[in-house]
């Protein structure tokens, strides 16, 4: 009788416990499709390619320039002085070293745009997640990167994206 007791009491627990874990409801967000599909995504993806393009531009005439110079000092080699030439060498050598000065400060000044735009539009998002999570009574919300393999129930991106889409419309990258 004491076993059928016991037996009977952790049944009682185990459902307890199920129907517990029952009432929390976890939801999945796939954070990259937010920030690739979103309007707000769209437009800060435009312009920062447009910038590295316009960056990529100004290297590579820059690049032309410095090269078209190394050929002309190189053609007068047998001309100049070799004090001249010396010269020359150094000028181009100080050009190039501040040219490569100059792209790596544009490409990190370009990929802490990139990061800053990301963590702002994240940090403008937090809210909307707090506000649908709230409104929907979600107790969790997960990346999707995080997830091995979940119903597509789940998944409240397309939901996500359209608040967004609602709520931000431009981000300003200066």
């Amino acid at each position: 009788m004491k076993f059928f007791f016991n037996y009977f009491i952790i049944i009682i627990l185990i459902f307890s416990f199920n129907s517990v874990s029952a009432e929390n409801k976890i939801a999945y967000l796939d954070m990259q499709r937010v920030l690739n599909q979103s309007k707000v995504g769209i437009s800060v993806n435009k312009k920062l390619t447009k910038m590295h393009k316009e960056n990529i531009d100004n290297f590579k005439k820059i690049e032309i320039q410095l090269k078209k110079q190394e050929q002309d000092i190189i053609s007068k080699k047998n001309i100049l002085e070799k004090a001249e030439l010396e010269k020359k060498l150094n000028e181009l050598r100080k050009k190039s070293n501040d040219y490569r000065v100059e792209r790596k400060k544009k490409i990190d000044s370009l990929s802490k745009k990139r990061i800053d735009v990301t963590n702002n539009i994240l940090k403008q998002l937090q809210p909307i997640l707090t506000e649908y999570s709230d409104s929907e009574s979600i107790s969790l919300i997960v990346d999707k990167k995080s997830i091995v393999i979940g119903k597509t129930e789940l998944d409240i991106t397309d939901k996500i994206i359209e608040l967004l889409n609602t709520k931000i419309k431009s981000i300003d990258l200066n």
